[in-house]
């Protein structure tokens, strides 16, 4: 009878211990992925959002990997074996490389983002009207793939997050509305660059 009892008790205290072990992990928030694991912002991207604003799905372009980040509006990629110098359509982040101008309020913040949101990513490529600039970079919109299957429109996301503002040159004017209205919302809540320049 000692040993029915025994067993019992350990079969009960078994099962209480299991079912409140179901109820702690089940009762606990689950993480949101918003995007790719990508060092020092991974936390941001993933409570971000301008992150989840900026999701965009059914994407076209050409898929590239990207070599360099310029700054927070250019990049760098190799496209058919070549390397091509890529500049973000529709927006505008604050100068931090060009020799002839001081770095702008918030240059190196909207630099930063760029940095870890794309050095060495796979990325696609969107092209609006406009093959190049007067430069000859190449104009795209940038889209990047993450992780949960979403796809993170990049050019929209440095808008929303007050890292760019919107500039516009027509014929490129695809997204120009979303951007406007990514800027708004970026300037009424005081983000970035809107909250401190």
């Amino acid at each position: 009878m000692f040993s029915n009892t025994k067993l019992l008790v350990s079969i009960s205290l078994l099962a209480v211990i299991f079912g409140l072990g179901l109820l702690w992990f089940g009762l606990q928030p689950q993480p949101q992925h918003v995007s790719l694991p990508i060092p020092s912002s991974t936390t941001i991207i993933q409570s971000s959002p301008a992150a989840t604003a900026s999701a965009a799905e059914g994407i076209e372009g050409e898929q590239v990997q990207v070599v360099k980040v310029v700054d927070g509006d250019t990049i760098e990629v190799v496209l058919g074996g070549v390397k091509k110098t890529v500049r973000l359509i529709g927006i505008d982040t604050p100068e931090t490389v060009d020799p002839r101008r001081p770095v702008g309020c918030f240059g190196k913040e909207a630099s930063n983002e760029t940095k870890s949101l794309l050095s060495e990513k796979v990325v696609i490529l969107q092209k609006d009207v406009s093959e190049t600039d007067k430069y000859g970079r190449l104009l795209r919109y940038i889209f990047l793939p993450l992780e949960n299957g979403q796809t993170l429109f990049v050019d929209d996301y440095l808008v929303r997050g007050g890292f760019a503002k919107v500039l516009t040159y027509p014929p490129d004017v695809k997204y120009n509305e979303r951007f406007r209205q990514a800027e708004k919302e970026a300037k009424d809540s005081k983000k970035g660059l809107w909250g401190r320049c």
